[in-house]
């Protein structure tokens, strides 16, 4: 997940490294992929350095599987240790980090049988989302996938006073919307 959507401006040689900080005080070093200022405010477009990963439990009912992304941090939790011995079985390193757990280590060129596509529910509908399988494991005799999504994961953050990032908010998202958009088309 090397390549960039938006590096007409960035150099060649060293890109810019950001830490985004939760409320937790866990890290996340992302790449700068574009900044730009607005009204005096400094924003920035984040990608993580890591790849972000995500945990999908796959619920067996009676009439048909379905795949569950767990999110909460209570849900991942009793799964980490499991979770991380099955990556390091890769060769990859699952991290802690803020806003997304994510995974060090050269990860594998995708195949179709690896390929999961889901319908996520956004604000507006559901958006299709395809996710590459990276490790699998058992927990109480149900079974877990770990996945990686195909389409980079990227972060809009602002600069406080104090010079470090906050994430946006869905309404300052939509506020400077227009100013994105011509940003990112120009």
């Amino acid at each position: 997940m090397s390549s960039s959507y938006f590096s007409q401006d960035q150099p060649d040689s060293s890109p810019e490294i950001k830490e985004l900080v939760d409320e937790q005080g866990r890290s996340l070093y992302c790449y700068v992929e574009q900044s730009f200022t607005s009204k005096g405010v400094q924003y920035y477009l984040l990608m993580p350095i890591d790849s972000p990963i995500s945990i999908i439990f796959w619920d067996e009912d009676d009439e048909a599987e379905q795949a569950i992304l767990l999110e909460e941090k209570e849900e991942i939790d009793p799964l980490f240790p499991k979770a991380e011995a099955s990556l390091a079985e890769q060769n990859l390193t699952l991290k802690r980090t803020s806003f997304t757990l994510t995974v060090a280590g050269e990860l594998p060129e995708p195949e179709d049988d690896d390929i999961l596509t889901l319908e996520i529910e956004t604000e507006r509908d559901e958006e299709a989302e395809e996710f590459q399988l990276l490790a699998t494991f058992f927990h109480n005799d149900f079974a877990y996938g770990i996945y990686t999504p195909l389409v980079p994961l990227l972060f809009f953050a602002k600069a406080k006073p104090d010079g470090e990032l906050e994430l946006l908010s869905l309404d300052e998202l939509k506020k400077i919307q227009p100013i994105l958009e011509e940003w990112m088309f120009n």
